[in-house]
């Protein structure tokens, strides 16, 4: 079941990337805020922090990017909802988002990813979102497993125990 949704989850990941054409071109380091942007929308932070990105393969106006998302995202772990980042940067230092980048997060975010980014990355991110500047309203609260929550969400399913495929 975790194989079928994660191939499928890949499977949707590529047709949307090969929809929207030929790949962007890398922004130099000296520019930021275009570096942040490009990663932005190659890294997937809009997959899920974005309302409706992901469906539309990136037909979502830069408005309205990273302002977080009311479907939650449920599993073993609770109900988690992809964070505004937008109002999320503007209470945060660079300083502080280099140390947030680096720690552990709740699934499904790929905290991983962010870890090992380069701080020139994070550095760029950090200004591009910035820049976007404030947007939309908070995400719910997370909620622990077993706790019912009035949003729709998307399950994803328990891994299978260890040693079993």
């Amino acid at each position: 079941m975790f194989r079928t949704a994660a191939l499928a989850l890949g499977l949707f990941a590529s047709t949307a990337a090969l929809a929207n054409g030929p790949a962007p071109v890398r922004p130099p380091e000296t520019d930021l805020v275009a570096l942040g942007r490009y990663l932005v929308k190659t890294s997937g932070c809009n997959d899920c922090h974005t309302p409706g990105y992901a469906p539309s393969a990136g037909a979502v106006p830069e408005a309205q990017w990273l302002t977080g998302d009311a479907v939650g995202l449920q599993g073993p772990w609770g109900t988690t909802y992809p964070s505004n980042l937008r109002q999320q940067f503007q209470q945060m230092s660079e300083a502080q988002w280099l140390q947030r980048a680096r720690q552990p997060m709740r699934p499904p975010m790929p905290w991983f990813a962010l870890r090992d980014m380069a701080d020139t990355d994070l550095k760029a991110i950090y200004a591009y979102v910035r820049a976007a500047g404030p947007a939309g309203q908070a995400a719910p609260a997370y909620a622990p497993p077993g706790m019912a929550v009035k949003t729709p969400v998307v399950v994803f399913p328990s891994p299978p125990p260890a040693g079993k495929p």
